[in-house]
């Protein structure tokens, strides 16, 4: 049943009586929420489709012919008179947005209504803002249905905002629109879709975007063709990227465009991953040959490049060369350098590359430090080791808990338990107290020296610290105790060890065998021994030289048999080899003697 024109909302008047008091700035905004309140109310509720010209202000009178006929659908819409100007006024006011769309939606319903760009452009925007991707759907088939599009900015922004919420079906359909209407709309809208899709790693979408564009003829961008060659350079594909740049070279707009130097960076740094750094280094100098100019971050990749393939001229010529045009800033960049004068033998270098680094204001990273201890380790002994953490603090350069633990090894080496100590408090004082490998080198320290109370004192602060202990500090306190030939706290450490389930490998079971060897408890041994075995480990000569004893003072020849079976092949040294015979000999085994003297063969001890 039809509602009676009374039911109605009533329509605020657009001219204030003179008895009105003054409105607000807002005023019209306030009329036209109640405009469209009132025009959605009509199309939904009323049986009528027509309305009483004089409850409607001039502006939205319905233009219905004489002799159009009743329409027998309750929608009210087509006689409503929607507009587009109506539509994009209320998708201008934030109080009325939410019902622009519904509105658009009702006005197609009138004949001989067609949306307008701005109307389309006005409406995308909205509903990007509102993220109503439902909507969108609907207005993207309007887009094709009508042939009407937005702005070419508008388009870009559709496609990069769908890919950024995962709506890729959407985003597909409005590249289909865009690509069969081609022109500027599409080819913005293709390069911000590749941009896109990189930023979420998605590097193959961004190769197939590229080869849709490419069998629809569409030009691309400059910013399509960067996108395009990072994400190649991404998959480490370097001969797209080159054959991508042949094609970037030849546009119109090259060398002008304003994004040339970061392709150069794209490309160079493709080659540079993928191994070809002297082709990164003649792309180099081709930019410069066209007259751009390399930035930092070009002479960075290029120079890194140089230094992973251990192309120590021409890395340090472009080294000098970037140094001169103030061109160096990245760290990353001088930890390769460094690695490479490492790799090279000529550690001093490193010292300067440190000095550099501090010239121009950079910090000198912990990475790169303790790579240049180790490498004076390696390369020229602990001593040289230790003179070059000296240099390295007095110009200025702050050790991070890495290079602490790499000092307090040396030191630990050298027997400098007073210089162990004191870098290992410096740390501790500086915050880094959750450093496995510092503790694990100071216990493993007070283990050799005999120092038990400060290696036990030790584990403790680093539980209680929140560093839990691995298996080489277990092993560490271990072998310290099984020296002492203290088998009970052994065998505390080592149920702790089951207790924080922390796997003990083949130096683990050596150790306790030995605590419980030297403390007498031989059926202990060969507990541990078996379990060992079946657990899949392999014997060695330390343990195989613990077994032998034990299974000859039990007189478990069997055992030792299959022992010595396991080890064929090994060669053993003189003293485990004459136990073994000594063993056999005095228990009358002479076939066994004569098995063992055919198969196994002993070297000498160094001394």
């Amino acid at each position: 049943m039809a509602k009676c024109y009374s039911d109605w909302p009533p329509i605020p008047p657009l001219h204030p009586s003179r008895r009105t008091p003054p409105q607000s700035h807002a005023a019209p905004c306030a009329i036209r929420r109640q405009l469209a309140s009132f025009v959605l109310h009509c199309s939904r509720s009323c049986a009528s489709p027509l309305l009483e010209p004089k409850n409607l202000p001039d502006e939205f009178r319905p233009a219905v012919p004489a002799a159009t006929p009743v329409s027998p659908l309750p929608d009210a819409a087509p006689k409503l008179g929607i507009s587009n100007k109506f539509i994009r006024g209320l998708c201008s006011d934030p109080q009325t947005e939410q019902l622009a769309f519904e509105c658009y939606r009702r006005a197609l319903l009138q004949p001989g209504f067609r949306p307008e760009k701005k109307t389309a452009n006005a409406l995308t925007v909205q509903l990007l803002r509102a993220k109503q991707w439902g909507s969108l759907e609907l207005l993207v088939e309007d887009f094709r249905a009508y042939g009407v599009l937005p702005e070419k900015r508008t388009c870009a922004r559709l496609v990069a905002c769908c890919i950024r919420a995962r709506r890729f079906g959407l985003a597909d359909a409005v590249l289909g629109v865009l690509e069969a209407k081609k022109g500027a709309p599409a080819v913005m809208a293709f390069g911000a879709a590749m941009q896109a899709y990189n930023k979420l790693h998605m590097y193959r979408s961004t190769v197939l975007l590229y080869g849709q564009a490419r069998v629809a003829r569409l030009p691309l961008s400059a910013d399509a063709y960067r996108a395009v060659m990072a994400a190649c350079g991404a998959l480490a594909e370097p001969d797209m990227v080159a054959s991508l740049f042949k094609l970037y070279r030849s546009q119109k707009w090259y060398p002008s465009d304003d994004g040339c130097v970061d392709t150069y960076a794209i490309v160079c740094d493709a080659l540079g991953k993928a191994g070809r750094a002297l082709d990164a280094l003649r792309c180099l100098r081709e930019m410069e040959a066209d007259g751009l100019s390399p930035n930092a971050a070009i002479y960075s990749s290029v120079i890194g490049a140089l230094a992973d393939a251990r192309e120590k001229a021409a890395a340090e010529d472009l080294y000098h060369e970037a140094w001169d045009s103030k061109m160096l800033g990245d760290p990353d960049m001088f930890l390769k350098l460094t690695v490479m004068h490492v790799e090279a033998g000529v550690v001093e270098e490193t010292i300067e590359v440190a000095k550099d680094m501090r010239q121009i204001g950079l910090r000198v990273t912990d990475c790169i430090l303790s790579t240049i201890i180790n490498g004076f380790v390696k390369r020229r002994g602990l001593k040289p080791a230790i003179r070059a953490y000296d240099k390295l603090l007095f110009i200025g350069c702050e050790p991070g808990q890495v290079t602490y633990a790499s000092v307090i090894n040396v030191y630990c080496r050298l027997g400098r338990s007073d210089r162990a100590e004191a870098v290992f408090s410096e740390m501790i004082g500086r915050g880094f107290d959750n450093c496995v490998v510092a503790y694990g080198n100071m216990i493993s320290m007070y283990g050799k020296i005999r120092r038990a109370s400060e290696a036990m004192k030790l584990l403790a602060l680093m539980k209680q610290k929140g560093c839990e202990p691995n298996v080489l500090v277990y092993n560490s306190l271990l072998d310290m105790h099984g020296r002492l030939g203290n088998s009970k706290q052994a065998e505390k450490i080592w149920k702790e060890m089951m207790r924080r389930k922390v796997r003990p490998d083949r130096i683990s079971y050596t150790a306790i065998i030995l605590a419980n060897n030297r403390a007498g408890e031989l059926d202990r041994c060969v507990e541990l021994y078996q379990e060992f075995r079946e657990s899949g480990g392999k014997v060695d000569r330390a343990m195989a030289g613990l077994m032998v004893g034990v299974f000859s003072k039990r007189s478990r020849f069997n055992e030792l048999i299959e022992l010595l079976k396991d080890m064929n092949g090994t060669k053993l040294d003189r003293r485990l080899y004459m136990s073994v015979l000594r063993s056999l000999r005095d228990a009358g085994l002479e076939v066994h003697v004569k098995w063992l003297q055919s198969n196994f063969t002993f070297v000498e001890e160094k001394t």
